[in-house]
């Protein structure tokens, strides 16, 4: 049983979630806004706090960045919005969010994320560099999951926002022209694409072009990894093709 605080302007979103952690068995407080998550911080430590991004007073990053400069920020936090950009994810990684979850939120993808926060270390959580992931040449590099979430997980973890910040990535065989020529010279935010593209790329070829183990792998729902690999300019049909 754990204390976990839930920070949403919606009361159909924090009901459920309420409704949904208390039959999992922890206590649940409730804010509609910043002012009212403040006051509860203040009062004691919850051992997790799932908070949203869009509050018409104080958004959710604006929040997080006070409990990091304040020295408060000494419980694990998970984002959630409906509407938010990867840079905006990346950014609350990078202040310190263990994790991202996007609205609707699946039921498994909730729990896991929770099960994850809770086992996290209550350590006052502190912004990790980004870190260039190792690569082997090594066809068999054992259990292959995505970036510890936190991963913006991670971490123990299985997707690309776990922990605080980007965690290094297991070892794995190069499958794109880019995937072990990531230059730290770049800009970040296109350091951070090569990165992704790589990523995607490999567990396409590696899922000979599934999009539902590949979702499954990389812990996304299918419509935001779709969504993703326009973005990002990776076609699944070529890369499919590469692997069979």
């Amino acid at each position: 049983m754990a204390n976990i605080l839930v920070v949403d302007d919606e009361m159909g979103i924090r009901e459920l979630l309420s409704e949904i952690l208390g039959d999992e068995g922890h206590v649940v407080a409730t804010a509609e806004n910043a002012q009212q998550a403040r006051e509860l911080r203040s009062g004691s430590v919850p051992d997790l706090v799932l908070l949203d991004i869009w509050m018409p007073d104080t958004d959710g990053v604006t929040l997080l960045k006070e409990w990091q400069r304040d020295g408060l920020l000494t419980m694990p936090v998970i984002m959630m919005s409906g509407h938010a950009t990867i840079d905006t994810a990346v950014e609350a990684t990078r202040i310190g969010a263990l994790n991202f979850l996007e609205k609707p939120i699946a039921l498994q993808k909730l729990l896991k994320a929770v099960q994850q926060g809770l086992t996290h270390s209550r350590d006052p959580v502190r912004p990790v560099s980004y870190i260039r992931p190792s690569v082997t040449t090594s066809a068999d590099s054992g259990d292959h999951h995505a970036v510890p979430a936190s991963s913006f997980s991670p971490p123990g973890a299985t997707d690309l926002h776990h922990g605080h910040g980007m965690a290094l990535a297991p070892a794995f065989a190069p499958v794109a022209d880019n995937a072990s020529n990531i230059s730290f010279d770049l800009p970040l935010r296109e350091a951070r694409d090569a990165f992704e593209r790589a990523y995607f790329e490999y567990h396409l070829v590696r899922e000979n072009g599934s999009m539902t183990r590949v979702a499954e792998r990389t812990g996304l729902e299918r419509t935001h990894l779709y969504r993703k690999l326009k973005q990002l300019g990776v076609e699944p049909g070529k890369l499919s093709k590469k692997g069979g």
